[in-house]
């Protein structure tokens, strides 16, 4: 009988001992397999790029305000207004139109103040003058087209929109494509401008030109 007990006591321990050893080695596999993975995610975003606000390719400096921007696709995608990660219009907010579209920022604090759009080929000029010059000083003006935001403008509001810093207001033309950022009070002519003429022979669709984008970083307006 105690001949049997010990034989029992020795099969038991050595099966626990088996069993301990088949755990041990399972743990230090998964724990290895955990480490692992968590090094590949480690890594994974260490390399993925950096996002900047309004997806801009790059960070703005201090007192800066980022800003992208887009014109409309011919007369089917409408335009794209975007500062400090604060989309103010687009398609999908459906507050944009046929013309001009404009918004308005606070140029100290990076606040949106108003959005509009004026229709510059079946609408009326005046409502679109009276706009610009109701702008205070220090605002941050951004405009862009859709379809066609020439046809109806005349030389003052011409004259107006070349007072907040555009040189290419005076020869934008019937369906162009043309974004802007400029400022009420602007003391020299803005960076930020692009123009794309309508052209028959270089048009990427049928009757209208490719979609102009900008991006930047408009400096935050001091006391």
């Amino acid at each position: 009988g105690a001949a049997k007990l010990v034989v029992v006591v020795a099969i038991f321990l050595l099966t626990f001992y088996v069993i301990s050893q088949v755990f041990e080695i399972k743990m230090d596999a998964n724990l290895g397999h955990i480490f692992a993975r968590s090094a590949l995610d480690a890594a994974a975003r260490s390399t993925k790029p950096p996002r900047y606000k309004c997806g801009i390719s790059k960070a703005c400096p201090e007192k800066h305000f980022a800003f992208k921007m887009a014109s409309g696709a011919a007369n089917v995608v409408g335009p794209k207004i975007c500062v400090e990660d604060n989309v103010l219009m687009s398609g999908v907010k459906n507050n944009v139109g046929r013309g001009i579209n404009v918004a308005l920022v606070n140029g100290k604090t990076g606040e949106p103040l108003d959005t509009k759009f004026f229709d510059m080929w079946g609408g009326d000029v005046a409502p679109f003058i009276e706009f610009l010059k109701s702008i205070q000083d220090g605002t941050i003006v951004l405009m862009g087209t859709y379809d066609d935001g020439a046809t109806k403008l005349n030389e003052e509001a011409r004259k107006l929109i070349a007072e907040l810093g555009s040189t290419s207001i005076t020869n934008l033309g019937f369906r162009d494509n043309w974004v802007f950022c400029g400022g009420k009070g602007i003391k020299t002519k803005s960076p930020f401008e692009q123009h794309i003429k309508n052209n028959k022979d270089t048009n990427k669709y049928e009757g209208w030109p490719e979609v102009v984008e900008m991006e930047g970083c408009i400096p935050q307006k001091q006391d």
